[in-house]
């Protein structure tokens, strides 16, 4: 899992069947001390995450898998928890 803040939606007119009725999210990762690594991502959304949060993004495709109850489907970063504050050397850095 990696940290990352939401920085924006995935609006769609045309998606595949196994995507239909869920939620994109465009992801920029971010490292211990926030400050973003520049690197963003399409994540779908499994914990109703909004822009401005900071979020837990599952990197394995078989979580993804799981959360679209299809087998099939070609995906792999999902949106797994929204994070209120972390600690990194004993210090609790706020959100």
């Amino acid at each position: 899992m990696l940290l990352a803040r939401v920085v924006g939606n995935v609006v769609s007119t045309v998606k595949d069947e196994s995507h239909r009725g869920r939620k994109l999210l465009i992801v920029e990762f971010i490292g211990l001390d926030k400050k973003p690594y520049g690197a963003r991502q399409i994540a779908f959304d499994a914990a109703d995450a909004g822009v401005g949060d900071v979020v837990l993004v599952n990197v394995d495709g078989g979580a993804t898998l799981m959360i679209l109850e299809d087998k099939k489907a070609v995906a792999d970063w999902t949106v797994c928890g929204v994070v209120d504050h972390y600690c990194v050397a004993g210090e609790k850095i706020p959100v």
